[in-house]
């Protein structure tokens, strides 16, 4: 009897472990399809133009040797004359930058498009608390997809959420950027979600250093529905929808506007000629290391970068 009691208590305890391990599995799966559902990362490839600093066949040699055989990147293309690099990468712009830089060359990035033709382009200038600024492009692949990329300095460490909101107002900063897009009447929820506002864009990622450089395909926003809006990056993670915060179906409960800045129309790949800036002489080398406007920018005021060649 106490041996058929014993067997019985084997059975028992190997099936429950076996029922654990199973209910386990599935919270893992079901974890990790949700992380799958809300990260919204592109590999397709794009071409992205770069003007870089070159006056010879061996500066071209550099960089060529900086960008083939790197993962992620497909081709390069080089033409010293124009001193223009072109490169089909499904890395960031900020991280093919960064390659063709390494060669001790400035690099300034002039176009973006697909390996199709485009339906449009946009980016934002982003500024905010402190040192916080940033560029984010948008590129529209097709009538389904929009690429955004971009990267943006100067956060604290960690998740932040990011949103294209209704109103290109900044009289009052971010405060007056008006709510999510959302002209569908939607809940909040995260990029990869039916129910979302289209502003939803989920959470960038700054690294230890600040800088969060990203590159992601979304399949509800449109460029041309977004030109004239603004983009806002928050100081606190977006909880995607699923919070038991009061705000969590509203805002993501993402916390405070951080930074902002409207969406433009901008040009695609082979549409940027400018060398100079006609109004103050900056060129397409100094223009980097000087405000947009104001104090500092006339040529006259501040020292013209070494050009590292």
């Amino acid at each position: 009897m106490a041996a058929a009691v014993s067997s019985r208590y084997s059975w028992f305890v190997s099936v429950s472990r076996k029922v654990g391990s199973y209910l386990f599995s599935s919270s893992l799966f079901i974890a990790q399809a949700a992380t799958c559902t809300n990260k919204m990362d592109s590999m397709r490839p794009t071409k992205l133009e770069f003007a870089v600093q070159m006056t010879c066949e061996s500066c071209a040699v550099k960089v060529r040797a900086a960008l083939e055989g790197k993962p992620g990147v497909t081709s390069v293309s080089i033409d010293v004359g124009k001193e223009e690099v072109l490169v089909e990468s499904a890395l960031t712009s900020a991280e093919v930058q960064a390659l063709i830089e390494s060669t001790g060359r400035r690099a300034v990035l002039k176009g973006i498009g697909g390996l199709e033709q485009d339906l449009g382009s946009a980016v934002a200038m982003l500024a905010g608390v402190g040192k916080i600024q940033g560029v984010v492009r948008f590129l529209q692949l097709s009538e389904e997809r929009c690429l955004i990329d971009g990267t943006i300095d100067g956060l604290e460490p960690g998740p932040h959420g990011l949103h294209v909101h209704t109103l290109g107002d900044l009289t009052l900063g971010c405060l007056s950027c008006g709510e999510h897009y959302n002209p569908f009447g939607r809940q909040h929820g995260g990029p990869g979600d039916s129910e979302r506002h289209v502003g939803d864009l989920g959470n960038i990622v700054a690294g230890p250093d600040g800088r969060a450089s990203f590159r992601q395909e979304d399949r509800q926003l449109k460029v041309w529905d977004v030109i004239g809006r603004s983009l806002v990056v928050d100081t606190a993670e977006d909880d995607l929808g699923r919070g038991n915060h009061p705000l969590s179906k509203q805002t993501g409960n993402s916390g405070e506007r951080l930074a902002c800045g409207i969406i433009a129309r901008s040009a695609g790949l082979f549409q940027n000629p400018k060398q100079i800036c006609a109004c103050d002489g900056v060129t397409l080398w100094e223009e980097r290391d000087r405000p947009i406007a104001g104090k500092g920018r006339s040529k006259a005021n501040t020292e013209t970068p070494a050009a590292h060649l």
